[in-house]
């Protein structure tokens, strides 16, 4: 599966975990949004579908928006006139040393790795994991979550199983 993000350039360049995954090679960067492939999953928190097993099998790369979620309200009507798949991720809970222990606040690195989890990537998946010190504690804190969305039929039994998740309390570190 390719990779890419989209970067509005509002990242701290050393915390930026899509930045650390381009030099690695892992995905490719990409920095006006009309070059954003036509043919990827554009995950973005304010779609109006969540992200599904069934949504594989009609693209073939995962697009990460990558800036600060606080200021995606600034992205919005370009977004809506983007014509792609656009998809948000299910109730996770974040990893990353600054928002450890926060629902849906991911990194981009969580949000591409979970993504690639539930469309059926799982080595990918941990893969893009293994390249950060958290990596491992972000599958352990949504293991159950991830699991059960990937087994999903489609997106409305994705929203169903999430409602039930927030009901309950997150592991214990």
């Amino acid at each position: 599966m390719q990779l890419y993000a989209y970067d509005a350039g509002q990242c701290d360049p050393k915390k930026c975990t899509a930045r650390k995954l381009a030099r690695a090679g892992l995905i490719k960067s990409v920095k006006v949004m009309g070059k954003i492939p036509h043919k990827t999953i554009l995950l973005v928190p304010i779609a109006g579908k969540a992200l599904s097993p069934a949504d594989r099998k009609f693209r073939s790369s995962i697009t990460v928006f990558d800036c600060s979620w606080d200021k995606i309200t600034a992205f919005e009507e370009a977004l809506r006139t983007l014509k792609r798949i656009k998809r948000a991720l299910p109730y996770l809970i974040a990893a990353n040393p600054t928002n450890y222990g926060k629902p849906f606040i991911l990194c981009s690195a969580e949000a591409l790795a979970a993504a690639l989890f539930i469309i059926g990537e799982k080595e990918q998946s941990q893969n893009i994991l293994s390249k950060f010190k958290w990596g491992d504690e972000f599958l352990r804190l949504n293991e159950d979550r991830l699991l059960a969305y990937s087994e999903a039929e489609d997106s409305r039994e994705v929203v169903e199983m999430q409602k039930l998740f927030m009901m309950k309390k997150p592991k214990k570190t």
